[in-house]
Order: structure tokens, then C-alpha cells, then sequence
């Protein structure tokens, strides 16, 4: 509570008494005597007492009155003046916000001397070691240099910029001083220059301030949350996720710090870092994993936790990896039915490995369920699809490729149209040996209804025709799903078996034999 002697200062003040004015500030500026310390009020009783050509005023305020304290003010500007007096009679601090009030407002700055003026203060305050001055300048001197290039029409040379120019220097003393902002900007300048032992010179201490300052908070988090990704920001993840990349190549990283950053990512929901941590804490080493981690003992119910969550935002990697946890022997909860409902998850996601895996598990199993083979084809023509060397060479071993036969051919090209009219289902019959090479029994018995798979055509006579096999016959090319589709038309809503109205096997030789002599007849 102000004391008497305070009220009757502050209502000298009041009445405009410039020495009642400086004596206020002086007392807010620092404090003490009943009246408590306030940097906002002790410029504004120093400003009004500047204004009455009190010097001790402006040379306080250019002292000790911070450039934050400004900025609050809502008029930075309107203090310029006391700074420049300040700075003109030596006073150090004043240089760095006299050049901080001018040259962060040159858009709307008329006086070319004063910005000069301001650069001078702005070197002179760097020289001294302030990093905040050093920081300024480095951008000033960056601005000055994309001036240069516009008026030459010459391409910026950032690699220069930050690694030569003066601008570079400034930047790395206000770097190594703290200053995140330079920190940020010569990590991004050496990763687009893949200049990795500089990314990691400058990026790591950030990192581990960020893993420092969001400690606490991790600890409290149950989950990965969309609350956590918008504080850490995405400048930090970016970063993060950058560091990551280059940690997992050198084989020189600290283990820990990448555990860190991996479990700092995998909180504000980056499903790629969800994954490698799942992984490592699962000791599921792929090649870029196994340069930086040791083999060691595995932590499954974390590594399931955050597999599944990486696997809940899309990734088919994690429904894999998940797959290969529950088959590993040493699991307590080992289980090869979870593990397979995983791998097929992954399949269907486009997982090639996985597909691969489902169609050669599908192949080993094809006598226990019918059909199976039919399963084996239709993941393996999907992983060989992408590429995959082993499910290529499994489905050629296991199905055949659509081959025309030379009967079914010669006999199709001379097919009339008053034979197709009056024997449609016949020359449907000729016209599919035709394309996927079909005996003259194969094509007489099959029921295309069943035999029609979508993704093959499974030959299947043996109920008729024992001396036949089961043959598996991709369908490759949209030209033969096409011949497919049309012949399926031709036999919808028609019994293609031995009841129906084709008649028995017997009866369908006799036609095919008189449709063949005729168009032998017509050759």
C-alpha cells in the first residue's frame, strides 16, 4: 500500500511536474519503498518525463526498459526516439532495441538514415555477444543478400548464405548462443543441402529440449491425442521426423535419444513412428532399425499397444508386424489364429508380403478346405502384381495361363452366325476352349456358374470325367474377364450340369461332333 509521501509524489506527477515524473518511474523501474516493481508503469511516467527534456529519463528507459515491454505497449514506435539518444550517449543495451524498433518496421520506415543508423547500433550490439542482436542481424543481412540477387536477376545462393556469407556467421553465433529460431533455420538449411553432420549439430539440441520440456506431459498421456500433436506444433515434428531419418542411418546413434524421439512422435499421433517403436520394442529388426539397436529383450504389450495404433491410422506394415508377434514362439499369448487374422488384414491393405504369405499358407493347406487353392491364387496374383519375386514364380508353379486351344480356335473362326443362334450354348462352349484352352471334355462339362472365380477359372470335371485334374486358370488381361462377363450372360439362369437342358455328356459329344463335321463339311 503507497505511503503518504508516495500519494503526494504520484499526484505531483499528476500534475504534470516532470522531476515528480522521473522520481515515479525511477521508483516502478525498480521497486521497493511500498510500491512494487512494474516496467509498464515506470516507462510511461519515464516517457512523460522525457518528453519534458528530463535526460535521465530517456537514458533510463534506454537502459533498462527491455524490448518486450515495448512491444505490450501497443506503439513500439513511439519510444524510438529515447532509444537512439540512449544509444548516442553509449548506452550498449539501448542499441539492440533502438535496432530491434527500426528495423523490424522498415515497410513503413521514410528515413533511410535512420535505418543506416540502426544497422550500426544492430552491429555494434551483435559485436558485443548479445545473441538476440546477432540473430537480427544475420536476418537483415539475408534480406539484404535477396535484394542483391532480384536487382542482378541472379538465383539466391542459400548454400552460400549459410554457409560463407557474413549473414551465415551472425546466424551460427546466434545459434550457438540459443537462439532457437537461427537453431531451426541452420538445421533446415543443412538438410536441404544434405549436409547431415551439421542437421544433427544443430537439430539435436532442439530435440532434446523438446523431449525435456514435454516430459512431464507424456507421462500423464494414456494415449496418442490430436491435443499433444497441435502443442508440440508441426515445425517440431518435422524436425523430429527428419532426425529420426538420420539417426536411423548412422550407426554411431545414441539408442536412447532415438527411443525418445521415436516415443515423442509416436504421442502426437505419427503412425510412422508408432511403427518403429512397436518394432523396436518388439525387437523386430528391419535393415534400418538393426544399424542403431542391439538385439535385447522385448517389451510385447507395448510394442502390440503401439502397433495397434499405428495399424488403426492405415498402416498395413503394423498389421504385419503384429501378425508376426503373435507367432513368435517365446510370446506368452503366441496365437497362429490371431496371428493369420493380422496377415490377412495386411493383405487386404495391399501388403505384398503379407499377400504373399496368405496365398503360400493358403497353398500348403489346399487339401484341407476346398477351394483353397483357389484362395492361394487370388493373394498370390496380387503380391506378384506388385512385383514380388517369390509369389510370381509360387502362382506359375500352381496355375496356368490362359492358352488357346488349336480345336476350339480353327472351330470358333468358323462359326456361323445361324449356328450361334440355334446352338448358343454349344458355340459358348467352343468360344471358351477357344480362350483359355479347354479340352473338347473340359469345355463340354464345365459349369462356368461355379467355375468362375472372378480372379480364375477353376477347371473342375473329375465328377464326370475321372481321368481329368483340377486345373487353376488366371484370368490376366481384361479381355478375358470381358469373355467371361459376355459367356456368363449367355448361361444366366441356365443348369449347366448334366440335368439341364444341354442334355447328358453323351448327348453334348453328339452336337459337338455334327457342329465340327459341318464346318469341317464348309472349310
Amino acid at each position: 500500500m503507497a505511503s503518504r509521501k508516495d500519494l503526494a509524489l504520484i499526484r505531483a506527477a499528476r500534475a504534470n511536474q516532470s522531476g515528480a515524473q522521473l522520481l515515479l518511474g525511477k521508483r516502478y523501474l525498480f521497486g521497493g519503498d511500498g510500491l512494487p516493481q512494474n516496467l509498464q508503469t515506470a516507462l510511461h511516467w519515464l516517457d512523460r518525463a522525457a518528453k519534458q527534456d528530463e535526460k535521465d529519463a530517456w537514458l533510463l528507459i534506454g537502459e533498462h526498459i527491455p524490448y518486450d515491454t515495448l512491444v505490450q505497449s501497443g506503439n513500439p514506435l513511439a519510444y524510438v526516439l529515447w532509444y537512439e539518444r540512449a544509444f548516442d550517449a553509449g548506452i550498449l543495451p539501448a542499441a539492440w532495441v533502438f535496432a530491434s524498433l527500426v528495423l523490424s518496421d522498415q515497410a513503413s520506415l521514410t528515413d533511410e538514415g535512420l535505418a543506416q543508423k540502426a544497422l550500426r547500433a544492430l552491429q555494434k550490439a551483435a559485436a558485443t555477444g548479445l545473441p538476440e542482436a546477432q540473430w537480427l542481424l544475420a536476418k537483415q543481412q539475408h534480406r539484404a543478400d535477396i535484394a542483391r540477387s532480384i536487382e542482378q536477376e541472379q538465383p539466391l545462393d542459400l548454400e552460400a548464405l549459410y554457409r560463407q556469407g557474413e549473414a551465415a556467421g551472425w546466424a551460427r553465433k546466434a545459434a550457438d548462443a540459443g537462439v532457437e529460431q537461427a537453431q531451426y533455420l541452420l538445421a533446415e538449411a543443412a538438410w536441404v543441402h544434405s549436409d547431415w553432420e551439421v542437421f544433427l549439430r544443430r537439430a539435436m539440441p532442439l530435440a532434446r529440449e523438446l523431449v525435456a520440456q514435454h516430459a512431464a506431459h507424456i507421462a500423464q498421456l494414456n494415449a496418442p491425442s490430436e491435443e499433444f500433436a497441435a502443442l508440440l506444433g508441426t515445425e517440431n515434428l518435422q524436425l523430429l521426423s527428419r532426425l529420426t531419418k538420420v539417426l536411423l542411418g548412422d550407426d554411431q546413434t545414441n539408442s536412447d535419444d532415438l527411443l525418445a524421439l521415436l516415443e515423442l512422435r509416436a504421442y502426437a499421433q505419427d503412425r510412422h513412428a508408432q511403427l518403429l517403436l512397436g518394432s523396436v520394442l518388439a525387437r523386430i529388426y528391419t535393415e534400418e532399425i538393426s544399424v542403431v539397436f542391439e538385439a535385447g529383450t522385448a517389451n510385447y504389450k507395448k510394442a502390440i499397444r503401439w502397433l495397434e495404433y499405428a495399424a488403426a491410422q492405415g498402416l498395413p506394415e503394423a498389421w504385419y508386424r503384429l501378425s508376426m508377434i503373435y507367432l513368435k514362439p517365446e510370446f506368452s499369448q503366441r496365437n497362429t489364429e490371431d496371428a493369420y487374422r493380422y496377415l490377412e488384414r495386411a493383405a487386404e491393405m495391399g501388403h505384398n508380403q503379407a499377400q504373399y504369405e496368405c496365398g503360400a499358407k493358403a497353398w500348403r493347406h489346399r487339401r484341407e478346405t476346398a477351394d483353397n487353392d483357389v484362395q492361394a491364387v487370388y493373394w498370390l496374383q496380387k503380391a506378384a502384381a506388385q512385383q514380388h519375386a517369390q509369389a510370381a514364380i509360387l502362382l506359375a508353379k500352381i496355375s496356368e495361363q490362359a492358352t488357346p486351344e488349336e480345336w476350339a480356335v480353327e472351330a470358333r473362326t468358323q462359326l456361323t452366325h445361324q449356328m450361334m443362334v440355334e446352338a448358343p450354348f454349344l458355340t459358348a462352349r467352343i468360344e471358351l476352349a477357344a480362350v483359355f484352352g479347354l479340352s473338347r471334355a473340359e469345355a463340354l462339362l464345365i459349369d462356368l456358374h461355379t467355375a468362375d472365380k472372378g480372379h480364375c477359372l477353376v477347371v473342375d470335371i473329375r465328377d464326370h470325367y475321372a481321368r481329368s485334374k483340377r486345373r487353376v486358370i488366371v484370368v490376366s488381361t481384361g479381355e478375358e474377364r470381358q469373355t467371361l462377363d459376355r459367356l456368363g450372360r449367355i448361361f444366366e439362369g441356365i443348369d449347366c450340369g448334366l440335368e439341364g437342358p444341354e442334355g447328358n455328356y453323351r448327348q453334348r459329344q453328339y452336337r459337338l461332333k455334327t457342329i465340327l463335321s459341318l464346318l469341317d463339311r464348309a472349310a
